[in-house]
C-alpha cells in the first residue's frame, strides 16, 4: 500500500480503489455514489464534491480519491443513474423491450428533475452511450438498416427528452405521466416496423 501526506493527514490508498482508508474515516465508492445520487434527486443538480463530503461528514479528500474534479463526478453519477434503466435481454418481443426501455428512461428523468439538463449540457457521451447500446439490443430482432436505426434513435431521443421536459415543467399535470406515452410509442413502433420491412 502507498502512504502519502497531505494537509497533515495520513492517508493509505487501497490498491483496488474500491475503498479509501484515511485517518479518521473510511469511504467506499458505492457510498459516494449513493450519496451523490440522493443529493441529485433531492436538489435537482449534481452536488459538489464538498457537498458530498459534508453530507457524509468526511474530509473532501476522501471524495477526491475517486473523482479528480466535478466533471469526473458528473460523468460517474449520470452514467450510474442511466445504468438503472431497463436492460433488454431479448426475453420479450422487441416492441415490448423498446417500450420498457423508454418508459424506464422517462421515469428516471422524472425522478431526477435536473438530470436531463445536466446530460444535455455534458460533452461526454457516457450516459447517451448506455441508452444507445440498450436501444440497439432491443431492436436487434428487427434487422433494420444502420441508417434506419440511427434515424429512429435520433427521433426517439428527441421525443423522450421533450416529453421529460414537459413533465418536469408541469409536475402537477396528471396528464403528463409516463403511461401517457403508450399511444405515441405504439405509433412509433408500427412506423418503425413498416420502415424496416422495406
Amino acid at each position: 500500500m502507498n502512504l502519502w501526506m497531505r494537509a497533515d493527514r495520513t492517508r493509505t490508498v487501497s490498491p483496488h480503489r474500491d475503498t479509501c482508508y484515511c485517518k479518521f474515516y473510511s469511504v467506499e465508492f458505492s457510498t459516494n455514489m449513493h450519496c451523490a445520487k440522493h443529493l441529485m434527486r433531492t436538489e435537482g443538480k449534481v452536488p459538489s464534491i464538498r457537498k458530498i463530503a459534508g453530507t457524509l461528514n468526511v474530509d473532501a479528500m476522501a471524495i477526491y480519491h475517486y473523482f479528480s474534479n466535478k466533471n469526473a463526478l458528473l460523468e460517474a453519477v449520470t452514467v450510474s443513474l442511466v445504468e438503472e434503466i431497463y436492460k433488454p435481454l431479448g426475453e420479450n418481443p422487441w416492441q415490448e423491450e423498446l417500450k420498457l426501455l423508454c418508459k424506464s428512461y422517462l421515469k428516471l428523468l422524472k425522478d431526477h428533475a435536473g438530470l436531463l439538463k445536466t446530460m444535455l449540457a455534458m460533452t461526454s457521451e457516457g450516459p447517451a452511450a448506455v441508452f444507445t447500446q440498450r436501444f440497439h439490443v432491443a431492436l436487434a430482432p428487427l434487422n433494420a438498416k444502420e441508417t434506419q436505426l440511427k434515424n429512429a434513435l435520433d427521433f426517439l431521443a428527441d421525443y423522450l427528452h421533450g416529453f421529460a421536459l414537459a413533465m418536469n415543467c408541469n409536475p402537477k399535470d396528471e396528464h403528463l405521466c409516463v403511461d401517457f406515452v403508450d399511444g405515441p410509442l405504439a405509433f412509433y413502433i408500427r412506423t418503425l416496423s413498416l420502415e424496416a420491412s422495406r
